[in-house]
């Protein structure tokens, strides 16, 4: 298995800090644990993880509240970036709203005792809600300094460039990154309502557009729930499936899926790496201007996927392992 990669940066307009390529995911920290959540961080740090990934909606706030407590006691808010998100939507009701909106960044300044956020993303999208009302409650936030920048998870391209028409039209701040679904494994169905995805031959044309324009891509379940964490195998195809996700194979155990993961492990067998490094790699070389979120649990586990960053793949393997071509 190839470890001890070492981690890579990006920039993006508005942000004054450097971006780690792989973001960490703040879903498996436990309220319970404080003392292991912490350690896990600072184990991220020191590999160079200095970018993570959270929500208003993520583990009932908690979440928030840990990695706040975490830059409190380390005093190092200042080193990492941190990306949150509000307007998620709840089973009672679409919470893409300028009041909801305001009121999760408040919350969010609050559980995570900060000033400012450094990228905010609105997590979800309402397309009967005008952009310019969410546009013109951002960027005000922007204005006064409670957001570095900001970003559209799950929004489709239409509503983005509507979005930022509009911000550049106003002289506002536009959304300078989006935040969809992007995997080797392509979804069956969606495994949350309102998401979106760029995976899969479906999306091509959606990926030629990022590739285009060089929106930076935060891509949320990169390692697909799991799929190619190693613990699936492409054997498992035909069954026994015990001791597995029920909810990750229902998103992602398609026939399509395990023949990509069959390929996957030829190619990681030639390449002496993970099956997770080449599905992190596939995405990483897509020539779009990628940021994978993973939600490592352990150190080792962060390292393997830092070392994806070194795996490289040429065109033909890409196209082989999306099932575009029988042959590479």
């Amino acid at each position: 298995m190839s470890e001890g990669g070492r981690m890579k940066y990006g920039q993006i307009t508005g942000i004054d800090k450097p971006i780690a390529r792989i973001v960490q995911g703040t879903t498996m920290l436990d309220p319970g644990d404080i003392d292991a959540s912490f350690a896990l961080l600072d184990a991220i740090v020191e590999q160079g993880g200095t970018t993570f990934d959270t929500a208003q909606s993520y583990l009932d706030g908690n979440a928030e509240r840990i990695l706040g407590r975490w830059m409190a006691a380390r005093r190092n808010h200042d080193r990492v970036l941190v990306i949150t998100k509000g307007c998620h939507h709840t089973q009672d009701r679409q919470r893409v709203t300028p009041f909801d909106l305001t009121a999760d960044l408040h919350d969010s300044l609050a559980r995570l005792g900060v000033e400012r956020i450094d990228l905010y993303f609105l997590h979800r999208d309402n397309p009967d809600i005008p952009v310019e009302e969410l546009i013109g409650v951002l960027d005000a936030h922007i204005g006064a300094g409670k957001i570095g920048a900001i970003g559209a998870s799950n929004w489709s391209i239409e509503r983005i460039q509507e979005a930022n028409r509009y911000a550049r039209e106003q002289g506002m701040q536009p959304f300078v990154a989006s935040s969809p679904n992007f995997s080797l494994a392509d979804q069956v169905t969606a495994p949350w309502p309102s998401t979106v995805s760029i995976s899969g031959p479906r999306a091509a044309d959606a990926r030629a557009w990022y590739r285009t324009t060089r929106m930076p891509i935060f891509a949320w379940s990169s390692l697909a729930h799991g799929f190619w964490s190693g613990l699936v195998r492409s054997e498992m195809r035909d069954g026994p499936v015990d001791g597995l996700d029920p909810f990750m194979l229902e998103i992602y155990g398609s026939p399509e899926n395990f023949e990509r993961l069959c390929r996957a492990e030829i190619l990681a067998a030639e390449r002496e790496c993970s099956v997770a490094q080449i599905a992190l790699a596939f995405i990483l070389e897509q020539q779009c201007d990628v940021y994978a979120v993973s939600g490592s649990r352990s150190p080792g586990e962060f390292a393997e996927n830092v070392a994806a960053l070194d795996v490289t793949l040429s065109n033909a393997e890409l196209d082989w392992l999306d099932l575009l071509a029988n042959e590479r």
